[in-house]
């Protein structure tokens, strides 16, 4: 059964880069899914934020498109998420997920989340 783990720091200081790692354990992250980056601002609802397809192809939200960067370690089987220039707006729980579509949707699986702050 396929297992999503975030890591990260859970401070971050603004204008810096938010980096967080999703290591799938339980399946390989080569296979037929996309695999995502979701946020949840507190008091706000779930936030697609782009993805990355089995073959490595990377898709974003537009809202977020011009600081937001997914990438994958097959060897380690392992997909990041680097989000620049953060400010106090990008303080949510993040989560990684596998799904059958881009944006996660029915029968997706969720890692538990990691919070994380932006604040000096």
């Amino acid at each position: 059964q396929v297992q999503l783990q975030e890591s990260g720091p859970g401070l971050v200081k603004p204008s810096q880069t938010l980096s967080l790692t999703c290591t799938v354990s339980g399946g390989s992250i080569t296979t037929n899914y996309y695999w995502s980056w979701i946020r949840q601002p507190p008091g706000k609802g779930l936030e697609w934020m782009g993805a990355i397809g089995y073959a490595g192809s990377t898709y974003y939200s537009p809202s977020l498109k011009s600081r937001t960067s997914i990438s994958r370690d097959t060897s380690k089987n392992q997909f990041t998420l680097q989000l620049s220039s953060v400010t106090p707006e990008d303080t949510a729980v993040y989560y990684c997920a596998r799904g059958r579509t881009r944006v996660p949707g029915t029968g997706a699986v969720r890692g538990q989340g990691t919070q994380v702050t932006v604040s000096s």
